[in-house]
């Protein structure tokens, strides 16, 4: 190993402790000020008593997980799928991209807790809150696809068309690695607005007293002034859009990590 090898090891083995050094010290701060300035639990809990409320609720906030966990890869899946599907379209004929993206960026630009009262007077609770969170998501994974379609370098583009290639080997031998990164990118985007948009349809859906999921418990510990289980549901909200963070960043690494500098030289 080179002497420039070790020190640059080492930088990346701080940079990974140190953002788990400043949460604990965060977390610490918080116990310490609550406990010193003798904070009610219903204006402020410390972090013990979220925890503790997190064990004792989770018959409660689990179901309710699981129900903001289903809506949200459903409404990924749905969005990748016909994100995807849209973005080959596009690429081929201009004429569909002109036709149909401005109605993708109206969807995208109107404020998603806007629509969510609308689709909940047209649709069942949890029908909505998907389309919800299918709407978020979808524009992302559309846009990011559409761009690395068209993101192949020219030259290699002008030599399969000299060669006589199909387009549908263009297609698969060009296009689409060229795409991957920015398809992934869009991926990890999509993925936390998924959850952002389940959240606020649910918040939609809860104040009509329809709703379900992990929004919904946290409006309920409100209108009873439950605030140690609202900071347990929010954690678990916090967490899970976290863990669909780092999911995601792990599926770019081992997709790309060997080919593209995105990845390698992390």
């Amino acid at each position: 190993m080179s002497a420039q090898a070790v020190p640059a090891r080492r930088g990346r083995a701080l940079m990974r402790v140190i953002p788990a050094l400043v949460f604990a010290a965060i977390i610490l701060g918080w116990e310490a000020l609550v406990r010193l300035r003798d904070i009610p639990p219903y204006i402020l809990p410390p972090p013990s008593l979220i925890a503790q409320t997190l064990v004792a609720d989770w018959g409660t906030l689990a179901p309710a997980l699981w129900m903001t966990l289903r809506t949200t890869f459903l409404a990924l899946l749905l969005a990748t799928v016909g994100g995807l599907a849209l973005a080959l379209l596009f690429a081929r004929w201009r004429i569909i991209e002109a036709s149909l993206f401005p109605i993708a960026v109206i969807l995208q630009v109107t404020p998603i807790i806007a629509i969510a009262p609308l689709l909940l007077v047209y649709l069942e609770p949890q029908t909505a809150v998907l389309v919800c969170a299918f709407i978020v998501a979808f524009f992302p994974i559309l846009s990011n696809a559409v761009l690395g379609l068209r993101s192949a370098d020219r030259n290699l583009i002008e030599l399969y068309q000299l060669y006589g290639a199909r387009p549908s080997q263009e297609l698969r031998l060009l296009r689409l690695p060229s795409a991957l990164p920015y398809f992934l990118g869009g991926l990890r985007i999509g993925g936390g607005l998924a959850l952002i948009g389940a959240i606020v349809a649910e918040i939609a859906a809860g104040a009509a007293g329809q709703g379900a999921g992990l929004a919904f418990r946290i409006v309920e510990a409100g209108y009873r002034l439950n605030i140690p289980r609202m900071f347990a549901a929010l954690v678990l909200v916090s967490a899970t859009g976290v863990a669909i963070y780092m999911l995601f960043s792990l599926l770019s690494r081992l997709l790309l990590g060997r080919w593209h500098d995105s990845e390698a030289n992390n």
